[in-house]
This record gives structure tokens, sequence and C-alpha cells, in this order.
């Protein structure tokens, strides 16, 4: 298994109050090697919480998070992470942005290379492989960046609404790519979003949220076919059905 979370709680205190809020509280949580899961819930429930402590970014108040074993306590290298904003090199140009961990990996340029233009031609960018991150818009920027983690080969992807800004004919190619990719290789995704019809489109497996203090209210399984088709009933029902779920989750 790759993630093992067990009574895992986060506390903030409030800077105008003073007063304890719980962010998440008592999440038990188990996602396996090469699973593709996403979180959704109300805004507000803990969602990118939980996903900044799996990456060791903060520490948990209570409980523990495991990756293969080993206690999660700060970054790796074996967990890339998507941030909501993009975060590029500013003295790198769109190619050597996107090439940049599979370079220090020592792969192969030319076929690093390769790889990176297939991304950039799939999402509208091949001819803005010479630009640089100031030449470009906030969502190309954006789209950048999200290429350049999914290319690499970090064991884990945790991710933060990355295609959230983006428009929708470019979010679904982006999500087609991830899912090709991700099922090329043994890794495993965790997604946040607030968008169901993306959860039920990419994941293995959805869990949500309670809101705030965040705990699971219930994990489902998603066994739609792939490659999935948005516009058929079975997709649509379970849509609703996930859906439903939070709509009672905003109302306890």
């Amino acid at each position: 298994m790759t993630f093992e979370i067990k009574g895992v709680s986060k506390t903030y205190t409030s800077k105008k109050h003073g007063e304890k809020i719980y962010a998440l509280q008592d999440i038990n949580l188990t996602i396996e090697t090469g699973k593709f899961v996403c979180f959704v819930g109300p805004s507000g429930c803990g969602k990118t919480t939980l996903l900044r402590l799996m990456e060791g970014f903060e520490n948990p108040d209570e409980g523990t998070i495991t990756d293969n074993g080993v206690l999660v306590t700060e970054p790796s290298s074996e967990r890339g992470f998507i941030f909501q904003d993009y975060s590029l090199f500013p003295w790198l140009n769109v190619l050597d942005n996107v090439t940049f961990g599979l370079d220090i990996a020592g792969k192969p340029e030319e076929e690093n290379k390769e790889r990176a233009y297939k991304y950039l031609e799939a999402v509208g960018l091949k001819d803005f492989a010479n630009k640089y991150p100031h030449e470009l818009s906030g969502g190309m920027k954006q789209r950048v960046a999200i290429i350049r983690s999914i290319i690499n080969d970090s064991k884990s992807l945790l991710m933060d609404e990355p295609f959230s800004a983006l428009d929708v004919q470019t979010k679904h190619k982006l999500e087609e790519q991830l899912v090709n990719n991700w099922r090329g290789n043994d890794r495993t995704i965790i997604f946040v979003t607030h968008d169901v019809e993306e959860a039920a489109f990419l994941s293995d497996e959805i869990v949500v949220f309670s809101r705030r203090p965040g705990r699971i209210k219930k994990v489902f399984e998603n066994n739609l076919p792939r490659p999935r088709d948005r516009s058929t009933y079975e997709f649509q029902d379970f849509v609703n059905e996930i859906t439903k779920h939070i709509d009672e989750s905003e109302d306890d």
C-alpha cells in the first residue's frame, strides 16, 4: 500500500480571535499503490489540508501518515505536488521547464524533448516551446506546470485542483493525458477537486468529506468502464449519487 492515514487530526489557531479551529478530525484512510483517488466535499472541509499533510508540508496534530511504511514528516522527491497556482522557473523556457525533472534524473535528452513536445502539442502549446513564463498567459503557465508534473517519474502525484482555472476543452484534454500517463505507470494519484464530474471521469475511488471539521463521510468505488463517456446515463447517475452525499454533508 502507498499511503496509510491513521487517526489524523489537524487544528489551526484563528489569527483574529485566537480560537482553535479543527480542519480535520480523526481521518482514517488507506490508499493502495497505483490507485487514482479523488477528494471531494464542501468548501473548507480540509481536502487540501490532508493533501498537504500527505506531502509533508505540514504535520498532523494527532495521528500518523506513512508512505510505503515510512512516516511522512517532510516533502520527498518520491511525491510530486501540483499547486492550484502555477510554479515555473522564470529563467527556463517552456520546453526546459517541462523536461527539468527528467533532465535532473538523467533521462536521455532527446527522449525527454520528444515526450515534452507530445504533451505540449496535446494542449496547444507546442508553438510556445521556446517562450519564457513571462511571455505566457496565466492559463498557459498552469498548463506547462501540470505537464511538467505529469511526465516526471515520481511514485505518487498529489494534485490540488490543478485544472480549475482552465477552459473546459483544455481541461478535458489534460484529464485524458493524465489518465493515459497514469495507466502507463504504477503511480498513485491523489487529486483534490470541487468538480464531481471530473472526479467521476478520473478516479478509481472518490472520498467524500463532511463539512468542517473534515471527516470522511463515504468512499465510493468507481467501477465505470474506461475510457469513460460523460454523456452516458450511467456516468451521470454516478455523478448525481456523489453530489447527493456532498449536499447532505453541507446540511449536516
